[in-house]
């Protein structure tokens, strides 16, 4: 498998056995037209020449988003004709799986609609302005032949719609593409419509952002700080493993995400998230994380993720590296590339450690179970999610940050993480041969020259405390704990449409030991009336222990519940340096950061 991209396609080579045409006359219906043409007596599958019959299947998820979404139900109006256009028969055998009858017929060819507006990364949308979809979201697999070469023509319904992909162009030919086989197909997502398209090079590679929505993103602004973090990580991985890559950008209302292929990603931020510098720098982590995917998951990737399963959930333990590792490091490269200083990076870190340690669920469950069971609770989140689970990406970041903690005192940071991404890089990433558990321990272990079977026991597969204060100590910097200034009440309460609507009750806290429930909404603490942005303050003239009358309607039912407040509860933690640092701290903290200890000092 070559990691460069293909050089563009002559119209003369002969033609793939499967064809696509996508169309979308009609865009505000948000309906993209699907024609898939098939030449059977090519195809080598076995189950058409036992059975002349040809199997279509969609899949039921997308590499790099772990969740079930069932893509198949968005498709309508499917239909199946011959060469000379003779419908043929065909029927629905489960969910995903639909089946033409073939016999004396030299060509299939497939028709059928996609419903689109659904703005995300991992989805489809189509509206007056542009198209973009998915590969996994829109396209059939035929099984047995997922390694056939598939050619793909773009019909745009305005003459001044433009096509940008990573995939490579037939020559000649307008906006038509082709890809190496099915993966391909599914890792190239398309945007067609009237975007803003730059180019600019790094390290003597083509790179293009394509900005589709309307907001304060200006790609004269953004483009030195991409490049900034291009060239970051490039260097840790000793180049870039590609010709061209595509950033595509969509500027929404409220969304954000990402989603990370091998010669592209997406990207969803809000319109107008631009101009504010954390929030730009927030969005500069996103770009330092899907880009550090094209390495870390896309080809450096766990052994369940080598040859993907469309039609099923793929179950790794290793996503806590795959993504909490990358997680980590998208707070780690833009303070590398210049774009925030070794303030901000600490104080990032302090965010980080607070949300781990404000989950209560962090008690409950492994992150090592929380990668496994990502397909059934990290994207399905309910009123006990807090309690009862952790985030691999939240987790998993402050796994790597203490691993590159304590590889790097060790060897007087001789040695980091880099060198673990590195070795696994060339060890597994270059060739795209997926490493298991064990292989990813030994090379953190063959890198730290030290056993890791009782860290990994403790805080992979087991529930202790991650010990920030001991990791962080030979750096001359402590974990410091803020604490509120009211009571504990052990629930969260949000305004909705005028209602207060308490969200979530903590497991054994207050609330839950009253008796209050997730859905109860909040009418009166005491006979009155509070609101979710006032009871903070409304709480500060109550002691811990006091008992409260707190009013809700619990499923339409007016109750009045007694409740005991409890003791204030950290809800802040900061990485501060510590007193009187020693001479070894000082140079331990300038290894790792490249900054004096006394620049943080406050």
């Amino acid at each position: 498998m070559t990691d460069a991209k293909v050089l563009p396609i002559s119209p003369t080579t002969r033609t793939p056995a499967i064809q696509y045409k996508v169309s979308m006359p009609h865009p505000e219906s948000h309906l993209f037209e699907v024609s898939l043409s098939v030449r059977v007596k090519e195809l080598s599958s076995s189950l058409f020449t036992t059975s002349q019959k040809l199997d279509l299947k969609m899949p039921v998820w997308t590499p790099g988003s772990y969740l079930i979404r069932e893509y198949s139900k968005h498709l309508q109006d499917f239909c199946a004709y011959s060469e000379n256009e003779r419908p043929l028969p065909w029927q629905k055998l489960s969910k995903n799986h639909w089946q033409v009858e073939t016999l004396g017929v030299s060509e299939v060819i497939v028709q059928y609609r996609i419903f689109a507006n659904e703005l995300t990364v991992r989805t489809n949308h189509l509206d007056s302005t542009h198209g973009y979809f998915n590969g996994a979201a829109l396209f059939f697999y035929i099984p047995e032949c997922e390694k056939n070469s598939i050619r793909i023509k773009i019909i745009p319904p305005k003459f001044d719609w433009q096509v940008s992909t990573s995939l490579s162009r037939v020559i000649d030919t307008e906006n038509t593409f082709e890809a190496e086989d099915f993966d391909t197909l599914v890792d190239s997502p398309f945007e067609i419509g009237n975007h803003q398209l730059f180019q600019f090079q790094v390290q003597g590679k083509k790179h293009e952002l394509a900005i589709w929505g309307k907001g304060n993103a200006e790609a004269k602004k953004l483009i030195p700080d991409i490049h900034k973090i291009i060239a970051v990580e490039a260097e840790i991985f000793g180049g870039l493993p590609y010709e061209e890559y595509l950033f595509i950008l969509h500027c929404s209302g409220k969304g954000f995400g990402g989603l990370e292929h091998k010669f592209s990603c997406v990207l969803n931020y809000p319109r107008f998230g631009f101009r504010n510098k954390e929030k730009c720098d927030r969005f500069m982590q996103l770009v330092a994380h899907e880009f550090f995917h094209l390495w870390n998951v896309k080809r450096i990737r766990p052994k369940a993720l080598e040859v993907f399963d469309y039609e099923q959930e793929n179950y790794t333990p290793s996503l806590w590296f795959s993504e909490g590792t990358t997680s980590y490091y998208d707070i780690l490269i833009p303070f590398r590339a210049g774009i925030y200083n070794v303030k901000n990076f600490l104080k990032l870190l302090g965010k980080e450690i607070t949300l781990l340690l404000t989950i209560i669920g962090r008690k409950v469950q492994p992150v090592s179970e929380s990668s496994w069971d990502a397909w059934i609770k990290l994207y399905r989140r309910d009123s006990n999610s807090n309690n009862s689970q952790i985030s691999y990406y939240l987790k998993g970041s402050m796994i790597s940050l203490l691993l590159d903690l304590l590889i790097r005192e060790k060897h007087q940071n001789q040695r980091s993480l880099d060198d673990v991404m590195r070795k696994m890089w060339h060890e597994f990433g270059k060739s795209e041969i997926g490493f298991t558990p064990e292989q990813l321990k030994g090379v953190i272990e063959e890198v730290a020259k030290l056993d890791l079977n009782d860290f990994f026991a403790r805080y992979i597969d087991g529930l202790d405390e991650l010990p920030f204060d001991e990791y962080l100590r030979p750096f001359g910097l402590q974990i410091k704990k803020e604490y509120n200034e009211w009571p504990e009440l052990g629930m969260n309460v949000i305004s909705d449409h005028g209602k207060e609507i308490i969200k979530f009750v903590q497991y054994q806290g207050p609330a839950q030991l009253a008796g209050l429930d997730a859905g109860d909404e909040l009418l009166a603490i005491d006979g009155f009336r509070v609101s979710a942005d006032k009871l903070s303050d409304h709480l500060k003239d109550y002691q811990p222990g006091d008992v409260l009358e707190v009013t809700v309607f619990h499923q339409d039912e007016l109750i009045t519940c007694q409740l005991t407040l409890g003791y204030p509860s950290p809800s802040r933690y900061q990485v501060v340096p510590v007193k009187n640092p020693t001479t070894k701290q000082k140079k331990n903290f300038f290894g790792w950061l490249g900054s004096s200890l006394e620049s943080i000092s406050i």
